[in-house]
């Protein structure tokens, strides 16, 4: 009997947002260590920032917990973030908004609350520990969703 085997290439550990998509790690990204702390900015003095940032979503890499987009490049070493969620000498990875869909893994049980790539908010219910979810998904909402330690895989 045949069966789909689920192969991936990349990972990314979710962070959960109502607003912010989960961002795809094949597309552009920059990564650093912020040398200043201003709310709501991202402070790089060894930066070079463009333009092309703008929009950009932003993780903090260090504590594994803050996401944010790029709302404006105030300079070629400070960002505007829609959010505060990066202090001094906390790295960040800034990713490309360009994520089609991935698949998700459940490190726990639980709830999930999706986007799925066509749009929908769906709730998964009682999703088991260590389980896949096999929809192509865009955003694991904060609210709604229990689950800790969800992958997106692409």
């Amino acid at each position: 009997m045949a069966y789909q085997k689920l192969q991936v290439e990349r990972a990314l550990e979710v962070i959960k947002s109502d607003t912010i998509n989960i961002p795809n790690v094949a597309g552009p990204s920059v990564s650093g260590t912020t040398d200043g702390a201003v709310p709501s900015k991202l402070v790089d003095s060894t930066a070079s920032f463009t333009s092309n940032v703008l929009g950009y979503i932003v993780y903090n890499t260090t504590t594994g917990t803050g996401v944010a987009t790029v709302t404006s490049v105030d300079s070629a070493t400070v960002l505007t973030l829609s959010a505060n969620i990066i202090g001094t000498g906390e790295n960040y990875t800034l990713y490309a908004d360009d994520n089609q869909g991935c698949v998700l893994y459940a490190g726990s049980g639980g709830n999930i609350r999706v986007l799925t790539a066509g749009g929908d908010d769906v709730i998964f219910d009682a999703v088991p520990a260590g389980s896949f979810v096999p929809v192509q998904v865009k955003r694991v909402f904060s609210n709604g969703t229990t689950p800790t330690n969800t992958i997106a895989l692409w």
